[in-house]
């Protein structure tokens, strides 16, 4: 694997920690600032919405600028945010350094996942998705815990410091390590990128991105109320849990990249009747924790099996206009990530207890197998004469 590659995968891992660490850090954070709990709660919210709105326009701003330059711009900003985040003396000015760091990392995730595929043969491009997505799946499994301890030991702010350190060191990586080349040599076009969006199965494909990933946010979301107060565990054991979740993460983001790049719908449907099955086993078993480890375990494992092929099938589809498809898969990601743990909220509101969220998971799987069905289908009456070629 290039070593370009590499370094956007740990640009990654800068910004996925600085999403992610916030929630917990939330109660030392809201008593320095002096804002409730649910205040502090929004700066999580805040950054959604900036990776949401902000990946498609971005990507359109910066279209005709050089990826190299547009990744270092997105880093510097980025890293700038968190030192203002870190020197900020009250809620206000650090809500709107969350904005403006979401809309940075959301422009740099776009143009890394093309810059990506761009430096490998087109055989290898599910794996170096998984590279450049594993760094989120690090976030999550080192940088957030990491992150979380800093911030309870030496305050919020140093873990503000910290996470600036990392993307300052990510921005000499990429200065240093990826070329110019394949920047925008040929020139995007806004135009020619909107017109591969009238091919439905590219908004299909974004569709099944969206699905997909609120099949496993639905329920991670509550994994820890869920782990307290159904199956019985002590609030102690609840990180450790979480890191197995990550542990299958890791497992399954790996083996994920190398199947996507021969079979992605397949890999697509076994991993969502797969997590079916594992959904179904933890709503019904949540009490016992023999059953709802294991079941963490695969959730994981098959949550991020499927990533590097929801990836690839977009770029694949998107053809000659990448940049703007995978901004938008951004925000598919994004959307699942934001509604599902709406409707898990809403289903526990109602009284159906924590086990609940993975029937909401389940009912999301269905939707996206629905959705992989309807893409098959379509791929057949594109090649009616031959089974479709595997997917580059």
């Amino acid at each position: 694997m290039p070593p370009a590659v590499l370094v956007l995968g740990l640009s990654v891992f800068a910004l996925g920690t600085s999403e992610f660490m916030i929630a917990g850090l939330l109660p030392p954070l809201a008593a320095d600032l002096g804002v409730s709990i649910p205040d502090a709660g929004l700066l999580v919210s805040a950054f959604a919405a900036g990776m949401l709105v902000g990946a498609p326009l971005l990507a359109a701003a910066t279209l005709r600028l050089p990826r190299k330059l547009t990744l270092l711009g997105m880093l510097g900003v980025f890293a700038l945010g968190h030192v203002i985040g870190a020197l900020a003396p009250g809620y206000g000015l650090l809500f709107a350094t969350r904005v403006l760091c979401a809309l940075a990392c959301a422009g740099f995730w776009a143009v890394a996942a093309v810059t990506a595929i761009s430096l490998v043969p087109a055989d290898r491009r599910g794996r170096a998705m998984a590279v450049v997505a594993g760094g989120l799946t690090a976030a999550n499994v080192l940088g957030v815990p990491l992150g979380t301890a800093l911030g309870q030991s030496g305050g919020w702010r140093a873990a503000f410091w910290a996470v600036a350190a990392l993307a300052t060191l990510a921005l000499a990586g990429v200065l240093a390590f990826v070329p110019r080349a394949g920047g925008a040599a040929q020139r995007p076009d806004l135009r020619a990128e909107l017109r591969a969006y009238r091919r439905g199965a590219l908004g299909l494909a974004l569709g099944i991105t969206a699905l997909t990933c609120a099949t496993t946010m639905a329920t991670f979301s509550y994994l820890a109320p869920l782990l307290t107060d159904v199956t019985g565990l002590a609030s102690r054991w609840v990180p450790v849990v979480l890191a197995v979740f990550g542990l299958g993460a890791l497992i399954g983001i790996a083996v994920g990249g190398r199947l996507a790049d021969s079979r992605p719908l397949a890999t697509l449907a076994a991993g969502l009747i797969a997590s079916l099955v594992v959904l179904a086993a933890l709503a019904l078993g949540a009490s016992s924790a023999v059953l709802t480890v294991p079941a963490v375990f695969l959730l994981g494992l098959l949550g991020f099996l499927t990533n590097p092929s929801l990836n690839t099938r977009v770029f694949t589809l998107a053809g000659a206009a990448p940049t703007l498809a995978g901004a938008t898969n951004v925000t598919a990601f994004n959307t699942g990530i934001v509604v599902a743990p709406w409707l898990g909220g809403l289903a526990i509101d109602a009284g159906l207890g924590y086990p609940s969220v993975a029937w909401v998971s389940a009912g999301f799987a269905v939707a996206a197998l629905a959705a992989v069905a309807a893409a098959r289908l379509l791929e057949r009456r594109a090649v009616p004469e031959a089974a479709p070629a595997p997917v580059p």
